[in-house]
């Protein structure tokens, strides 16, 4: 088995994947799964200080970012894309995969969107149905400040959809305070359950903005209102995945009894930046750094794939590299949830400065013990 320290999946616990092996009810029809699933959602809009509703969804991460968006968008709608990132981008072909007409707000792929800029904007064109914003970009490690971007938003009257998939549970969120309308969240990355559940919290006005529709919702596994009487009717609309779930509870527990999660992520992240920069390699974002994910960029002289193949190959340890326009040019390491630890960490950066050294790139100095000092 490999050390998975990726940017998601990271690590699950044994008792999350002990519950998963647990013995399972017809969750259609018995109503002891109902309440267990109503408690889930119940925890998980306090954990995030959510008034609105909380849903899990039977499906990887994603899911909730087409369910939002699939909900939400009318034929002609117009959309704000906030776009500093890969994911940031990609919200737009959910929009337009749904008739909306997607209008970008770009951003330097280096740096955090600026909420003072993001007025700016809003001042000279604001006509729109919602926004779309990420928390953490995951590809790059970008972290955006959604407590000051989605907040300015709520000024002009514009819906928010949030995607926290890589960041929630490492990185503190605050719904109603930042005045979230949909956040979506996933169960592979801090909450370090197996991929395979989407979460998605929705306030008052957004719900009511779906029930407002004068079209129908052009998905069934993507419409949220499908959702909205589940309890009230003790009937889901597809058959929930009941092991996953199962496991979900779990993992939500080991992070309620974990007060010190975000000093955790903010310690481990913090010394793993520090040694990156001793050590002479170059961190991506300017400053905009996620206490998730730690983005590295790939020096001269080698590859990311020659990199990842000696952790993987020589030393059983699973890290990422990047895609589409990051493709090649970056390595990530996921300080996430269980990864979040620094003996793994210390572990992985000592990995790091073999492989550096196998491929001839001399470093400043060892990123392990940098790391250490840090500390």
């Amino acid at each position: 088995m490999y050390k998975i320290m990726t940017a998601g999946p990271s690590q699950v616990r044994e008792n999350v994947r002990m519950a998963r092996a647990l013995e399972t009810t017809n969750p259609d029809i018995d109503v002891d799964f109902v309440e267990y699933y109503k408690s889930l959602c119940d925890k998980l809009q306090a954990m995030v200080n959510s008034t609105g509703t909380a849903y899990i969804l039977g499906g990887e991460g994603i899911l909730g970012l087409e369910a939002a968006c699939a909900s939400l968008t009318e034929p002609s709608d117009r959309v704000l894309v906030l776009d500093n990132g890969v994911f940031g981008h990609g919200f737009a072909d959910f929009v337009t995969m749904y008739g909306g007409q997607p209008v970008f707000f770009e951003s330097d792929y280096k740096k955090a969107i600026s909420a003072d800029e993001l007025r700016a904007f809003l001042e000279k064109d604001s006509d729109f149905k919602y926004a779309t914003v990420v928390h953490c970009d995951t590809p790059s490690g970008m972290l955006n400040p959604i407590d000051e971007i989605c907040p300015v938003l709520a000024e002009y009257g514009i819906l928010t959809v949030v995607d926290s998939v890589a960041g929630m549970f490492g990185e503190p969120v605050d719904v109603d305070g930042s005045q979230i309308d949909i956040l979506c969240g996933g169960s592979q990355k801090c909450m370090s359950a197996p991929p395979g559940l989407t979460m998605v919290w929705v306030s008052d006005k957004a719900m009511e903005a779906m029930l407002a529709r004068k079209t129908p919702i052009r998905s069934f596994y993507a419409n949220l209102l499908t959702f909205r009487t589940y309890y009230e009717d003790k009937w889901f609309p597809y058959t929930m995945p009941i092991s996953d779930i199962n496991g979900l509870g779990v993992a939500i527990d080991n992070i309620l009894a974990d007060p010190d999660i975000y000093d955790r992520h903010a310690k481990i992240a913090s010394a793993t930046r520090q040694a990156v920069t001793e050590a002479g390699l170059t961190m991506y974002a300017d400053g905009a750094y996620s206490n998730t994910v730690t983005a590295i960029e790939v020096p001269e002289g080698t590859t990311d794939k020659a990199i990842l193949k000696v952790l993987k190959e020589k030393y059983g340890i699973m890290i990422s590299s990047s895609f589409d326009v990051f493709a090649g040019k970056l390595i990530r390491i996921g300080h996430m949830g269980e990864s979040a630890n620094a003996a793994d960490t210390r572990q992985t950066l000592a990995a790091l400065d073999d492989a550096f050294a196998m491929e001839g790139i001399s470093l400043k100095c060892s990123l392990a013990a940098a790391f250490d000092k840090a500390l």
